[in-house]
Order: C-alpha cells, then structure tokens, then sequence
C-alpha cells in the first residue's frame, strides 16, 4: 500500500472521495456543495505541484524529504513561505471543507495542518544538518507558512 501512504495521494484524491462520499451519505439528495470555493481547490494542487517542480528543477532532489534537495531554494515561491508545497495541501482541504460544506473535511484539514506543521519541525533540523548556514540564514529571514505572518 506504499502508493496510498504518499501524501499527495492521500491529500489530492483518498481524502476529497472520502469527504464526497461521507456528505453525500449524510445528506444523499439534499446534497448541495458550494461551488464558489471550488476554485480554492485548482490553487492548492496547482501551488503544490508548480512549487514541487521550481523546487526540483533549482534545488535537485525529489518529492518530500525522501531525495532531499542538493541545494538551498530561497528564490520565487520560497522567498516566500518556507513550505509552500506542504502549503498548497492545506489550501486545497480548506478548499475542500468549504466546497463541500463538511465537518469531515475540516476534521481532515486540521489533522493534516497540524501533522504537516510537526513533519516541518523535524525537516527543518535535518535541512540545518544537511545545508548549514545558508538554511539558518534562511530560517531567519522567510516565514514558515504565511509571509509576513508566521
């Protein structure tokens, strides 16, 4: 089941079908998603994956910390937010929850929100190892998640 324990996977198609389906059980024919936030959805997967290839292409590496990158990208989205990948995940369940008026898919995005913010924690210190000063510097000067924010 390696294919079902990828993150991708699991955020951009197990999670939105069991949201789907649990809502239209719950509601059956009364059902009625509001499409005004579906375009939350195109942003998230689209940030993930456009982010995802700026990172391979300037960075080396792969997907997630499995092929870490070779290099240090603080440049175009990651000038940024720190995790803007990990980011477009989040937007597209937030997208989901409001799309679909559900309870399960909030559910759903505050466990991944909190279980990415934990992955983030130890990514960082294995990248401080990995890429030293450059990515202290870097922690110090771009946000986590929200520009200006946090």
């Amino acid at each position: 089941m390696r294919f079902l324990s990828r993150t991708p996977i699991r955020t951009f198609i197990v999670y939105p079908v069991l949201a789907l389906l649990w809502e239209l059980l719950l509601h059956g024919e009364n059902f009625a998603p509001n499409l005004w936030f579906s375009p939350l959805l195109v942003w998230g997967y689209l940030q993930y994956r456009l982010c995802g290839r700026y990172r391979i292409e300037r960075g080396g590496g792969g997907p997630g910390l499995e092929t870490p990158p070779d290099r240090l990208v603080n440049t175009g989205p990651y000038a940024y937010s720190r995790n803007p990948m990990y980011l477009g995940h989040i937007i597209f369940l937030s997208g989901l929850t409001l799309t679909l008026r559900s309870w399960l898919a909030a559910l759903i995005t505050i466990a991944v929100a909190v279980w990415f913010h934990l992955r983030v924690c130890r990514d960082e210190r294995k990248l401080i190892q990995r890429l030293g000063q450059p990515y202290e510097h870097y922690l110090a000067s771009v946000k986590r998640w929200i520009p200006a924010l946090f």
